[in-house]
């Protein structure tokens, strides 16, 4: 995901230079690319530093990132008198870098750098951001990278929520001034930042809230407080003081920090495929199904990054945390490094989230529909099951290439004989015409699905074609698999 968002913001500062070169955009080209180069510079150097006096991993496409959105929503000093702005553009990368080590816990930031930056520098010495990229020409490449981030990290549920939220007091301000709603709504479309502010700036994962309710409610949040006319004394709204806001309400009901995992042991256990158990500096609060952001940096990295998301494969019972991979012929960078870790050597964790959880109704009749590797989280959740001897009504179809790739059986049969879960090893495809046999009510069920993308759409598939509701349907679908 880092990867997309630092090509995206990368294309749009090119767009942006193409543009100012057309006399599109109201500064020179020569000015921005001076600009995004003192920010560039600035960020690389501070992050440096702090790293190092913090102990904390450098992320270089953080870095990067940050330091473009910068650039594209701060104006460049005119060509002219450079140096009266260069201290200003110094300044704010230093903030913007600073931050994220300062205002951290557990070495998880809490405020998003570039907000955090330009509302400081407001307050302090009275210079901010224009938005600039919010410019009507650079519309079209906002949306289209933007729709990309988007997809990609599967933030539907907070642009959304967002954007209807922010409409409400923008368009009551405009009924209340007697302006025309229809011209208040195509400004805010097509000459503000609200576009580039919700797809690139809002959704940063480390400060979203992990579940769908809690972005949704993030979302509203900050929408309502983004209306420029929201004000505490004279004190005005501003895109980063509402995301700033929003940022304290995610902190609050977010998971805490980072944890610095240890290898603690790493066997294989089927046709490439590994299972590696870690051990933690402090306990991990999570629910069976849920998932973490793991970040391994190496040397000479590929366009993947140094980031992956996994499903957590152990349970909140045992000691530890599980992880269970697949490895393909032509691994990325990240994959090698994982596989090449020795006993002792350290990988961080962080973003625990997901909603691919058990429902609290227990009495609820379960489907868990798993394709090789995706049956990580239904061992999470029937270790779970297991050691709180608690018995639901479950079924699990689990599909592999192989009759040889299957993996943690032991659990599976423990799963029989202690808990009566119905377990099917399926070598293939699942088809309806299985579900339909080894399912007979499966129109009383709710299906849990989990896998590698194609074969998670072929299973939804398939439950369509049986006439099972969208509504009894739970993917896990987080950015990994995207």
């Amino acid at each position: 995901m880092y990867r997309l968002a630092l090509y995206y913001l990368s294309a749009l500062l090119i767009v942006a230079v193409i543009l100012s070169f057309l006399g599109l955009l109201p500064f020179s080209p020569f000015a921005l690319m001076a600009s995004a180069t003192v920010i560039l510079i600035s960020c690389r150097i501070t992050n440096y530093i702090f790293a190092l006096i913090f102990k904390a991993p450098a992320n270089v496409e953080s870095v990067y990132i940050t330091a473009l959105i910068l650039a594209l929503i701060i104006n460049p000093p005119l060509i002219s008198n450079f140096s009266a702005g260069l201290l200003f553009l110094i300044w704010v990368s230093v903030l913007a870098t600073a931050g994220k080590f300062i205002f951290a816990f557990r070495k998880k930031h809490i405020f998003n750098p570039a907000a955090f930056a330009v509302a400081l520098t407001a307050i302090t010495i009275n210079q901010s951001a224009s938005w600039w990229a919010g410019n009507f020409y650079m519309l079209p490449f906002v949306v289209l990278g933007g729709f990309l981030i988007v997809k990609k990290l599967l933030r539907w549920d907070l642009f959304f929520s967002f954007f209807a939220a922010a409409m409400v007091p923008i368009l009551a301000f405009a009924i209340l001034r007697g302006s025309d709603p229809v011209t208040i709504l195509g400004k805010m479309l097509f000459e503000s930042p609200i576009l580039f502010f919700s797809f690139i700036i809002l959704t940063e994962p480390v400060t979203t809230p992990p579940t769908r309710f809690l972005r949704v409610c993030d979302g509203i949040l900050i929408g309502l407080a983004f209306a420029p006319q929201v004000h505490i004394g004279t004190i005005f709204s501003t895109p980063e003081l509402a995301l700033l806001f929003g940022n304290i309400f995610s902190f609050l009901v977010s998971p805490k920090g980072r944890l610095v995992l240890k290898l603690k042991e790493k066997k294989k256990i089927a046709n490439e495929t590994y299972d590696f158990l870690f051990s933690a500096e402090r306990k991990l609060n999570f629910k069976p199904g849920q998932y973490l952001e793991w970040t391994l940096g190496h040397r000479r990295s590929d366009n993947r990054g140094v980031r992956r998301y996994f499903t957590i494969a152990s349970s909140p019972t045992e000691k530890g945390v599980r992880l269970g991979v697949k490895f393909y012929e032509n691994a990325s960078t990240f994959k090698k490094s994982l596989g090449a870790l020795e006993i002792g050597d350290e990988i961080t964790a962080s973003q625990l989230a997901g909603d691919f959880v058990l429902p609290k109704n227990k009495n609820r009749k379960l489907a868990f529909l798993a394709g090789g590797i995706g049956i990580t989280p239904f061992r999470s959740i029937i270790k779970y099951l297991l050691d709180k001897n608690e018995k639901r009504d479950v079924i699990l179809i689990y599909a592999n290439k192989n009759a040889e790739d299957a993996v943690y059986n032991d659990i599976w049969n423990e799963a029989r004989e202690k808990l009566g879960i119905k377990v099917v090893c399926q070598t293939g495809f699942i088809t309806k015409e299985m579900i339909i046999r080894e399912i007979p009510d499966f129109k009383e069920r709710f299906f849990y699905i989990s896998g590698p993308r194609a074969m998670v759409t072929a299973f939804e598939k398939a439950l369509k074609n049986i006439s099972v509701k969208r509504s009894q349907i739970k993917t896990d679908f987080f950015p990994g698999y995207v």
